[in-house]
């Protein structure tokens, strides 16, 4: 700590200085709280990432972490000497947060309770830049300032440290010094509305009543997700990404040959994949046949699925592909083909990377979705908005987009959930959060058949949906 530091960052250092041999020991009055931080931490981590915490402490938090490599830095020389004896598989460094000299780059950067101390928060933010690729995800707990008066209640009565004055800041101020430090805020969630461990009482409140809207905004636990905002976003599209268009068919013979013709030309290399399951028209061979008839001027690949439903076919499909970005077109067309380039652009210039098209925002044709189902969809709209903590206006829109990369982590994820969506939409979107990705709705105006019929059943189907978004709240909410 040198002399021409703040005298408030000095009386921070120092207090840090003094409370590190003691420190592990106080905080194990605190393990059912920090449980819970961590807890949501290692929901968005993998074991493949690499991940670094600004303000480690004596390694709490990174030492309980998942990953390939961990880092942790903090301005304490005591802290970290007590880190590297209790949590000896990180690495750590003595290293003020303003003035990172570390050149590596983390595909996780966690800040935990810490950004309260720092002298000036934008320059910390803009310090990580540097240790920031594409994709790097920013991670940001910080208390509700809301329980400030209890928090120094706690001070007064001797069950909590009294800690140097602090930055008191809400979502929205945390989300604008990301905003001016080049980074962008896709996601916050708030947890833990009774911080302290009660056999049953605690379970019970914070697993079920802090989920509810009209408590959530209490909880002492409030999370923000950022990403690099890029310059490149604002670039016009190019032709840096192949793509991989699954089109899965059943029963889709009259719309085949259209689905080719109607597709414009986009991206570096366009690979075709049709899918047929179970048909009992003439698809199969009518694939087969615009295979052979465009072979020339299109890259195309069919398959037959061996199971049942969409989303088998899907998994199918690509599992097949080998291009950068994966699409699924429904071969019935009432998602056009036209849009498509949309897609890519939305995906290519990184506005977000799991891309869902919306069919519930421009006016549809008469016959394009029957009453009921617009009902159901709209329902589970709301219900996915809430499950997965940002607006989901469409969840069954057959048009969903993703970078190949990312899908094949959640074929790895997808253990986590389970196989059982029938559809594939589900199993997407969930998977796409589970990994952390910038979700973004895409409209799209929404057409009439103008060959065969759906292969929806609205009550079988709908029920099926209800009960899968059951079991996804226990595994994203109510855990």
């Amino acid at each position: 700590m040198t002399n021409t530091q703040s005298d408030r960052k000095k009386h921070i250092f120092h207090h840090f200085e003094a409370i590190a041999m003691r420190y592990p020991q106080y905080r194990q009055r605190f393990s059912y709280y920090g449980k819970d931080i961590v807890s949501c931490f290692n929901f968005f981590i993998t074991d493949a990432d690499s991940v670094l915490e600004i303000g480690c402490g004596f390694g709490e938090t990174i030492g309980k972490l998942k990953g390939s490599q961990k880092v942790g830095v903090d301005f304490s020389p005591k802290m970290i000497e007590m880190a590297k004896n209790t949590f000896p598989d990180v690495e750590y460094y003595v290293m003020d947060a303003e003035n990172l000299s570390l050149d590596k780059k983390f595909d996780v950067i966690i800040f935990n309770n810490v950004i309260g101390y720092f002298e000036n928060i934008q320059d910390v933010f803009s310090a990580i830049k540097k240790n920031c690729h594409e994709h790097t995800r920013v991670i940001i707990s910080y208390y509700n300032h809301y329980w400030e008066p209890i928090l120094k209640l706690g001070e007064w009565f001797g069950f909590k440290i009294k800690s140097p004055q602090q930055n008191w800041l809400d979502a929205g101020d945390i989300s604008n010094l990301l905003y001016l430090s080049g980074f962008e805020t896709y996601r916050k969630n708030k947890r833990l509305l009774f911080p302290v461990y009660i056999p049953i009482l605690s379970w019970l409140i914070n697993k079920y009543v802090a989920k509810l809207p009209l408590f959530k905004s209490l909880c002492l636990n409030q999370f923000l997700f950022a990403r690099p905002f890029l310059s490149s976003r604002d670039e016009e599209v190019t032709d840096k990404y192949s793509v991989s268009i699954c089109i899965p068919a059943r029963n889709e013979s009259g719309n085949i040959e259209d689905a080719i013709l109607r597709l414009p030309k986009f991206g570096k290399h366009q690979e075709i994949i049709f899918v047929e399951g179970n048909s009992t028209d003439d698809t199969w061979s009518k694939i087969q046949e615009i295979q052979t008839k465009y072979k020339d001027t299109h890259d195309i690949k069919i398959a037959q699925q061996e199971g049942k439903g969409k989303g088998d076919a899907v998994r199918k499909g690509y599992s097949i592909a080998t291009q950068d970005i994966l699409m699924i077109l429904d071969a019935d067309l009432t998602m056009p083909p036209e849009e498509l380039p949309k897609f890519y652009n939305a995906i290519s210039t990184g506005k977000g990377e799991f891309i869902n098209g919306s069919r519930l925002v421009y006016p549809m044709d008469k016959e394009a979705m029957r009453f009921l189902n617009t009902l159901g969809n709209k329902f589970f709209s709301y219900l996915f908005s809430w499950l997965l903590e940002q607006p989901i206006k469409d969840t069954l829109c057959g048009t969903k987009v993703m970078f190949r990369k990312d899908y094949l982590k959640l074929i790895q994820n997808r253990s986590f959930f389970g196989d059982f969506d029938p559809f594939g939409d589900y199993d997407l979107l969930f998977g796409a959060y589970k990994l952390n990705l910038k979700i973004i709705d895409l409209p799209i105006r929404y057409k009439e058949r103008t060959y065969g019929s759906t292969n929806i059943s609205r009550f079988t189907n709908g029920w099926m949906l209800l009960r899968m978004c059951w079991f996804a709240a226990r595994k994203i909410k109510f855990w």
